[in-house]
């Protein structure tokens, strides 16, 4: 089931359960994703200042799929 984080920490959580579920260690996913072990811990602990292209490589690894939704523009007529 889809979740919606509005958080880091939201985000953090679930990359770790995801993590878990497939049974991968911290250190077999950072290798996996070609980062190092200790981005995977800071990420798993919601850091605040996360590399984002990282971030996004370890969630591509795992499977997760990222979705923006930006506001409605504001200069567009409505119908």
């Amino acid at each position: 089931m889809a979740e919606i984080p509005t958080t880091l920490m939201e985000i953090a959580s679930i990359i770790r359960r995801t993590r878990k579920a497939q049974g991968l260690k911290q250190v077999e996913l950072a290798g996996y994703a070609n980062v190092g072990t200790r981005f995977v811990i800071e990420l798993e602990s919601g850091k605040p200042t996360i590399q984002m292209g990282k971030a996004i490589k370890v969630m591509e690894t795992l499977g997760c799929k990222i979705q923006i939704i930006p506001p409605p523009d504001p200069n567009q007529e409505q119908r």
